[in-house]
């Protein structure tokens, strides 16, 4: 029998990517280099979770497990910020706990409106309007966008009560919340009719709680028998466990005595989320409730075995859901012991040691240099969170923003720290993530084509011209003349002294004779 509720799904989320920043330079009429003015690109939008009262399944995850938020968009020109996506917001039902891929808990969503961020959004590029400085008065590059967070999470919801009606198949559990409560579960005489945990709220005189019909529990159900270990989970928040015992069923092999053994045993193999805070199953208060007394046979076994539990220290409940007996007594019952677990629940609180949370700041200036071995030689690893956002804003087709990556890596030490390490120039540098890494052949000094122009980041037709004053005018006039004087001064003394003349001499060659002739 198919089933539209589901409590368990693997979500795959990805944030949206910041919009990448513009270079650009403001141009008028009479007056072409009117300085940067590229703007900053948006915000990417993140994925959040929010918890919803008026959602019960996690059934449109199980259909569309995977979710993504928009991107940022793009700056302009004129000095115009490109919008940020929006964050996609993703209801879930109270009770939603939030678990990466390796098990640790991430979230747990108990209350309505509770919130958590599973992917926070990339940051959109800064435009080169923003890069200018006194000392980069006309950058020619901008940052680009920061991918958004992409993850797997799982989503398990556990269901939020008080109470938990626990037991086998068919053992009138559902009948039980029909009488205690409003609700109005399905009902039928075969196993397994219950296929969604049934909640309903009881009024006990003042006080008021919740009640879950688990579906039914059969042995090994801890070990992923049938039904119960799909929905065990959703027991775990129960303060107070009732053995729901069917006197009068018919199969063979089973009796009161044997079938609250058997699932007692199935509560002390199941291992609850320790980071609920609360008490092992087999050690949470427990009810029992011999139903279906209005069987004569029934009833008879039930007064029969009810001095037998009890001496086991367990409080005993003969009731018949279909003849309303015995409810008025376990439901005040069950209303003390609700009471009684909250107030504890509540000194716990009050007692528990305060917990201070010192988060990671975002820009995190740490980092550190791994050397790993591989078959192609010794790489170095540039690891920290400020160094990799550095690389994925870098625009690699453009030499000026490549040297801005080189100063900033500079600045923070990288060079200094891979020097450290043992790097040479030549060496391969990876920095990012293992999966996800950008490769360099590390230079300690990067010279681009640009910075042959200039320092990087200036433009001499935007320098200020300084006006020179009429001192430094008259200064300059006097020292040009005193350097003629000199000048004058010192070829005249080197012409006195015959060091040079205004012609070279010339060298005239011996005529030759010819020895034959005799004569000339």
């Amino acid at each position: 029998m198919a089933t539209t509720f589901v409590d368990r799904v693997v979500l795959h989320v990805a944030a949206g990517a910041g919009g990448h920043g513009v270079a650009s330079v403001h141009r008028e009429k009479f007056k072409p280099l009117g300085g940067p003015d590229g703007g900053n690109g948006g915000k990417g939008g993140s994925v959040i979770l929010v918890a919803d009262p008026q959602i019960t399944t996690l059934l449109d995850y199980h259909h569309s497990p995977h979710r993504k938020a928009p991107n940022g968009k793009p700056g302009a020109g004129d000095e115009k910020n490109g919008a940020d996506g929006e964050d996609l917001i993703l209801p879930v039902p109270e009770g939603t706990m939030v678990k990466d891929s390796r098990g640790d808990v991430l979230a747990d969503l108990v209350g309505p409106g509770q919130q958590y961020v599973v992917a926070a959004g990339g940051r959109g590029g800064l435009g080169n309007k923003a890069l200018a400085s006194p000392r980069r008065k006309a950058p020619g590059f901008a940052l680009l966008g920061e991918p958004g967070d992409e993850r797997d999470v799982v989503l398990e919801l556990k269901t939020l009560a008080d109470v938990a009606l626990i037991g086998f198949p068919s053992a009138g559990k559902s009948s039980l919340v029909s009488v205690l409560s409003a609700a109005k579960p399905k009902i039928a005489d075969y196993p397994f009719t219950t296929l969604v945990p049934n909640l309903g709220v009881v009024t006990a005189g003042s006080e008021r709680f919740t009640i879950a019909d688990v579906p039914g529990l059969i042995p090994g159900a801890s070990q992923g028998k049938g039904l119960g270990l799909e929905f065990l989970r959703h027991v775990e928040r129960c303060s107070v466990l009732v053995h729901v015992i069917d006197c009068a069923t018919l199969e063979p092999g089973r009796d009161p005595m044997s079938d609250l053994e058997a699932i007692e045993h199935e509560l002390s193999e199941y291992v609850a989320d320790d980071t609920l805070g609360g008490k092992p199953l087999s050690e949470r208060t427990r009810i029992v409730v011999l139903n279906k007394a209005d069987v004569p046979e029934a009833l008879d076994l039930a007064e029969m075995v009810k001095p037998d539990l009890e001496a086991r220290g367990l409080e005993v409940f003969i009731v018949s859901a279909v003849a309303h007996r015995g409810l008025r007594e376990l439901t005040f019952a069950l209303a003390r012991h609700v009471r009684e677990a909250r107030a504890e629940i509540e000194s716990a609180v009050a007692i528990a040691p305060r917990i201070v949370l010192r988060p990671k700041a975002v820009d995190e200036s740490g980092f550190r240099v791994k050397v790993e071995h591989t078959a192609d030689g010794e790489v170095f690893r540039v690891i920290g969170e400020r160094p990799t956002r550095w690389v994925r804003q870098t625009d690699f087709s453009n030499d000026e923003a490549v040297g801005y990556l080189a100063d900033r890596l500079n600045r923070l030490g990288v060079e200094d720290e891979l020097f450290k390490a043992g790097a040479v120039p030549g060496s391969t540098v990876l920095i990012g993530p293992e999966d996800n890494s950008v490769v360099f052949d590390w230079e300690p000094t990067l010279s681009a084509g640009a910075e042959l122009l200039g320092r990087r980041g200036t433009d001499i037709r935007l320098e200020d011209t300084h006006r020179p004053t009429r001192a430094e005018k008259r200064e300059q006039f006097h020292g040009r003349k005193d350097a003629q004087r000199e000048a004058r001064e010192e070829l005249a003394a080197e012409r006195k002294a015959g060091l040079w003349t205004d012609r070279d001499p010339v060298e005239v060659e011996a005529p030759q004779i010819d020895g034959n002739d005799g004569e000339h």
